[in-house]
């Protein structure tokens, strides 16, 4: 086997005798254009520009033939997908600062839990405004969806938020896994039970969670084109906390820390979804060519290009 590198109007150029074939690449100027010629049997760089092929006619056995007509079906397509393991750098610088306010909100939440104080506020706002079971509704029920099912419901109606539909549903998916689990955990501790007295699973609200991390999810989808989807987001969100301790299922501080999970959740969600779309979502690029046989009188084989 002898190996040739020549420089001429290509970029990268070699050329390959093996017994049975001979094996011709070139890499053109620009690095997004790729050739191979495959021929039998083999010669002395007939491909090459500065290289003539031998005038003699050389007989080719059955067995040339078969292993060329094995190869010729393999480079013949059209156009198929390889993957981009390249990884982008990607922004995914977190802003501390926006940790402040769920922080906040958590941490009133869980302090409420042992603190005479909140536990008497929660008493006196549950007295004055609560139904105690008398006219209950059943908003709170629809609200709680209402802010992350506007996303999707925007844009079908073709207002384009940040993200595409497999990607706000892969963060909405993160989000809810983020959230879901410490609410299921704090709830089954049973540590606080409900003003209307039926279960110890009051602490922390999860209608109230899902509410607020829909509407961090609506307001970071569509930031960019208004602020006023993200305020509408959050109205519906604390409407449905209220409604909460309205219809005597929640006390205050419940509702204040399943706000500060939600809208936790979701931020962490955007955060590190680059890192899961680079593991999980490789982007991918489409590679185009072209293949055709051939017999110029002294060899037969194939010929493929290709560009990216």
């Amino acid at each position: 086997m002898t190996i040739e590198v020549v420089t001429t109007e290509v970029e990268i150029e070699k050329e390959i005798n093996f017994k049975l074939f001979h094996v011709y690449i070139a890499s053109h100027l620009g690095g997004d254009f790729f050739s191979i010629t495959l021929s039998c049997p083999p010669s002395n760089s007939i491909f090459l520009p500065h290289c003539k092929p031998k005038p003699a006619f050389i007989p080719v056995k059955p067995i040339y033939w078969l292993i060329c007509l094995l190869f010729i079906p393999k480079l013949l397509f059209a156009q198929y997908s390889v993957t981009d393991t390249t990884v982008t750098d990607q922004n995914r610088t977190f802003k501390y600062e926006s940790l402040i306010i769920p922080a906040a909100l958590i941490t009133y939440g869980v302090v409420g839990l042992n603190n005479p104080q909140i536990q008497e506020w929660d008493q006196d706002i549950n007295a004055k405004y609560s139904k105690q079971g008398k006219h209950k509704g059943m908003v709170d029920e629809y609200l709680q969806y209402t802010p992350a099912a506007s996303v999707y419901a925007l844009n079908a109606f073709g207002v384009e938020g940040k993200h595409r539909f497999k990607e706000r549903t892969v963060i909405l998916g993160t989000a809810a896994i983020l959230a879901g689990v410490p609410v299921t955990i704090l709830k089954n501790q049973r540590t606080v039970i409900r003003p209307n007295g039926k279960n110890a699973f009051s602490f922390p609200s999860g209608h109230t969670t899902l509410a607020f991390l829909g509407a961090e999810f609506l307001h970071q989808e569509y930031k960019d084109v208004s602020i006023w989807y993200g305020i509408a987001g959050y109205t519906v969100a604390t409407l449905t906390g209220l409604y909460r301790v309205y219809n005597n299922n929640h006390w205050f501080s419940d509702v204040v820390a399943g706000a500060g999970i939600g809208i936790l959740a979701t931020k962490i969600a955007y955060w590190v979804y680059p890192l899961i779309e680079n593991v999980l979502f490789k982007k991918k690029e489409q590679l185009s060519g072209i293949a055709a046989p051939f017999y110029n009188g002294y060899e037969f084989g194939a010929v493929a290009s290709f560009r990216w």
